[in-house]
């Protein structure tokens, strides 16, 4: 039993300097794009989006290059995409009045719709290497190359879109840090990520630790244990973004961190040397992959559509179908992850 509360112990602490230092990055990476001019909703898309997915990639990476986890390092990847889906639940139950579908801009669906291209192509590539049937390029997939070409693509596509549409982004804009200079930013944003980077590279050993001590399988804490704590960055600032008035900038970090975790399972095989990664994971991670397809879907029909009404006054439908893909998608790793 103590040896089970250290590892506790030393979870939570991790994932409160998570908590702690993730805010500070994205806070001070927006004050940075705000004192170099950069678009508001690329802001939220690309740069909100990295720093708040530094947790992913330092656990992913160290699960894969010192702790040899692939299901660890797959499933924070994956499940931190349902984690965040999961966040438009808390951002929709937060506004008053008309639900987040209908109050966000509708050009969310591009990056929306790339996340479901991106994931279900991760979906696709572990169903195919798990029967022995994926090619691959000396030690990486060939899905890793592809994934790259598609991430581009996205940011690409996304950046024009922006760029044709920018007034739709007006209130990602906004001078909200004429105190802070640019040289304070910087600075307080390397402090943070570097706090962010030790915590991460220590987070897969206390999940594992945990996941043998209390008899669960890893992929179950890997999607969700862990997915949960690299995701309180996302959380946090999404909240924050929201009480400000930057309901863009926070959702298109969401989908935008999507796509980012797409690209470090990319980074990950990159870096596992003893073969592909997504051959070396439990299938039901495609599971999970799955289920954040069909919740991108869900989101894009809300935002397309706009409903306006909300369910005993609290959510939009769309957010309880999500909210119901998320318990399933928990039950079914539960179950069935090894």
């Amino acid at each position: 039993m103590s040896e089970a509360l250290t590892y506790w112990a030393m979870f939570i602490a991790i994932a409160a300097v998570i908590a702690v230092a993730g805010p500070y990055v994205s806070r001070n990476g927006d004050i940075i794009a705000e004192k170099t001019n950069l678009s508001g909703g690329w802001i939220g898309l690309v740069l909100i989006a990295t720093v708040t997915s530094l947790p992913e990639l330092v656990t992913g990476v160290s699960a894969v290059t010192y702790w040899d986890l692939p299901d660890i390092a797959a499933g924070d990847a994956l499940g931190s995409c349902v984690f965040n889906l999961a966040i438009l639940i808390v951002v929709d139950f937060m506004l008053r009045g008309e639900p987040v579908y209908s109050r966000a801009n509708r050009g969310h669906i591009i990056s929306g719709g790339f996340g479901i291209v991106l994931i279900g192509f991760v979906a696709l590539t572990i169903m195919v290497d798990q029967n022995g049937g994926g090619l691959r390029l000396g030690h990486i997939g060939i899905s890793t190359p592809i994934m790259l070409l598609l991430y581009v693509g996205a940011m690409r596509t996304v950046f024009v879109y922006e760029r044709d549409h920018r007034e739709q982004f007006s209130e990602d804009v906004a001078r909200r840090h004429p105190d802070v200079t640019l040289a304070m930013a910087a600075r307080r944003y390397a402090a943070a990520a570097a706090a962010i980077a030790v915590a991460g590279v220590a987070l897969p050993f206390a999940g594992s630790a945990i996941a043998d001590i209390m008899g669960w399988n890893r992929t179950f804490v890997g999607t969700l244990l862990i997915a949960g704590a690299t995701s309180l960055p996302e959380l946090v600032v999404t909240i924050a973004a929201v009480r400000y008035g930057a309901l863009n900038m926070a959702v298109a970090g969401l989908l935008g961190s999507n796509l980012f975790n797409m690209l470090i399972l990319a980074i990950e095989d990159g870096l596992y040397l003893p073969g592909p990664l997504l051959a070396h994971v439990s299938p039901a991670h495609a599971v999970s992959a799955i289920s954040a397809m069909i919740m991108t879907g869900i989101a894009i029909i809300g935002l397309q559509f706009g409903p306006r009404s909300r369910i005993f006054g609290t959510v939009g439908w769309a957010s309880l179908a999500i909210f119901t893909v998320y318990l399933f998608n928990s039950y079914v790793l539960y179950l069935h992850g090894h």
